[in-house]
């Protein structure tokens, strides 16, 4: 069973989904729908959940309060908002399970699959939801990653490169660090092609920044500041000369 908590400040909000975990999941049980921080907070520490559904836009304390009244907080925390696609970005970019109002019925039970998939597994790194607060008030600075332990933190201008390895994809950093993630390549794409990012064959992700030379060949290839050849795909040779270009 999940134990659950609900803490949103729209009554017509608390009920639609607590209606539809009680319906189509039958494996989570709702022990409380909170109107307020303050109230969610006492339903925490008398119930300890496994998750809680949280609202960040509240009146007198947002979501994130939650986190300072309660700093050693268990639970698995899911953000619930009506926010618009910037924000929608900085959850991607910081690793934080959301649902998007009005909730998708596929999507929340998708949710819950992950809950119960890592509740045998230690609590969540907290320093996601303070990356999160980052990266909403402020411009994208820090990509969250999810690994086997935990959580890394690594900031955008600091990743080097990103190759895929199977269903998994290895971030190598500036500093010489190697983050494995349980995640396709293709799931970074579009996040950092803005940071001047390319996808320059199906296995690279590559920051032009930390190119150091390229070498015209039957298959043309970079060279990167860490000292990695890349393989240029035909198709994208021209993109990357192009951009190398208004460099």
């Amino acid at each position: 069973m999940i134990v659950a908590i609900i803490i949103d400040d729209e009554e017509s909000s608390r009920i639609t989904l607590k209606n539809m975990l009680e319906i189509f999941c039958s494996e989570v049980t709702v022990v409380h729908s909170a109107y307020s921080v303050p109230d969610g907070v006492k339903a925490i520490q008398k119930y300890n959940p496994d998750v809680v559904f949280l609202d960040i836009e509240m009146p007198i304390h947002n979501g994130f309060e939650l986190f300072d009244f309660l700093p050693d907080l268990k639970a698995e925390v899911i953000f619930t908002t009506a926010y618009d696609q910037y924000a929608i970005r900085a959850f991607k970019f910081s690793a934080v399970d959301y649902l998007l109002k009005p909730i998708d019925l596929e999507e929340l039970k998708s949710a819950i699959q992950r809950i119960e998939d890592k509740k045998d597994q230690l609590a969540s790194d907290r320093s996601k939801f303070a990356v999160l607060s980052e990266n909403i008030r402020s411009p994208f600075q820090k990509l969250g990653l999810p690994t086997v332990e935990g959580y890394s933190f690594i900031k955008i201008s600091e990743i080097v490169r990103c190759e895929a390895d199977s269903n998994y994809t290895n971030f190598f950093s500036i500093k010489g660090e190697k983050i494995l993630v349980p995640k396709t390549l293709k799931e970074y794409e579009s996040l950092l092609e803005e940071f001047n990012f390319l996808r320059v064959h199906r296995s690279h992700i590559i920051n032009l920044d930390y190119i150091t030379k390229y070498t015209r060949t039957r298959i043309p290839s970079v060279t990167m500041v860490d000292g990695s050849v890349i393989s240029i795909s035909l198709k994208k040779k021209d993109q990357l000369l192009n951009k190398l270009a208004g460099l």
